[in-house]
């Protein structure tokens, strides 16, 4: 079968970040249920991949993996992730833990889904700002405080002087976030994950928070993954959404090609169910929303063939002989469905 490229734009020469046929595994009572399958992208400077799908569906423990932050019920069963860095390619699911945390903070950055549960209650803003530039640039105590102020600064925190000592309850939700950002550019990573960065937040902030990613990451020109269910936010930043659906990648496109003309029966019905967008010819042609029917597949018992099959409405008996791979259907465009052709 031939190679499918997922994220590949034409001006960039090689990924930063490499994920393949990645698949992850969870030990629980029920024996070893699979909450990712087979996964592959790329990431390349500069740019923006969003992973779009359902809660449950894998995205945070794609983005987990990446870090290697599973914890011990989490088994990487097969793949490879592999960073680009300047004394060559490195695999990071056989670094040593010592290896992995020299990356963390440093090479790859993730700002977590709720900053509250995320910030250390007991420990000023500034020194967690500042822990990563001590432990990865060896910054003295005094040069970190400095830069942990500038980098409040930067992200929009006024009074950073002031505010530095301050702890995270003195914080509201958007500027916790705003400090999240901070701890994750610290060191100028190559790679920033975002785990659901606006969640939580009112639609004012929201937009602030996806504005100051949007610029920092022209800046420094580091690749963003960018985690959510929320598909007004992919609009309003990603290059390149790729859709989740059970642990599988369902479809991946550009955005412009995911919310105009979905190919996927999953990614329609998906954004059937939305509130319509008027700029959007997908939803111009659609009068009222339309929930996906059935409930979500069970990953203790997963189908043979198609796992959106029992919720698909244009379902065959071939989706559900066998496992269906994820194929291109046209130039930097995939889907894992046997009636793609049909559906167009």
């Amino acid at each position: 079968m031939r190679r499918v490229e997922l994220n590949r734009p034409e001006t960039a020469a090689a990924p930063v970040l490499s994920v393949r046929n990645l698949s992850v595994a969870f030990e629980t009572e029920r024996g070893r249920v699979a909450a990712v399958r087979d996964v592959s992208f790329n990431l390349y400077a500069g740019r923006t991949l969003a992973l779009v799908g359902e809660s449950g569906s894998g995205k945070s423990v794609t983005s987990l993996s990446i870090m290697r932050l599973l914890g011990s019920a989490g088994v990487i069963a097969a793949g490879s992730i592999t960073l680009a860095t300047p004394t060559g390619p490195q695999d990071l699911l056989r670094l040593r833990e010592r290896e992995m945390r020299g990356i963390r903070g440093r090479s790859i950055s993730m700002i977590f889904q709720e900053p509250m549960t995320s910030l250390n209650p007991v420990l000023t803003v500034g020194h967690q700002i500042a822990e990563p530039l001590r432990s990865h640039l060896r910054l003295s105590r005094r040069q970190a405080r400095k830069a942990a102020m500038a980098l409040l600064d930067r992200v929009g925190i006024p009074g950073s002087a002031r505010r530095v000592d301050s702890y995270a309850h003195e914080f509201s939700g958007g500027m916790r976030q705003r400090v999240m950002i901070a701890i994750a550019l610290a060191c100028r990573p190559l790679v920033m994950i975002a785990d659901e960065p606006t969640t939580a937040l009112d639609v004012t902030v929201q937009a602030q928070i996806l504005e100051l990613i949007r610029e920092l990451q022209r800046e420094t020109g580091m690749a963003v993954l960018f985690v959510t269910h929320n598909v007004g936010v992919v609009a309003a930043i990603a290059d390149r959404t790729a859709v989740m659906y059970a642990g599988e990648l369902m479809e991946v496109a550009t955005t412009a090609q995911i919310l105009s003309s979905p190919a996927h029966p999953y990614t329609r019905t998906l954004l059937a169910s939305l509130p319509p967008d008027i700029d959007s010819p997908f939803d111009r042609e659609r009068q009222r929303l339309v929930p996906i029917s059935g409930q979500p597949v069970d990953l203790a018992a997963l189908p043979p063939g198609c796992s959106f099959s029992p919720r698909c409405p244009w379902s065959l008996r071939a989706c559900d002989a066998s496992l269906i791979p994820l194929a291109q259907v046209a130039a930097g465009r995939a889907a894992r469905c046997v009636r793609i052709g049909d559906l167009r």
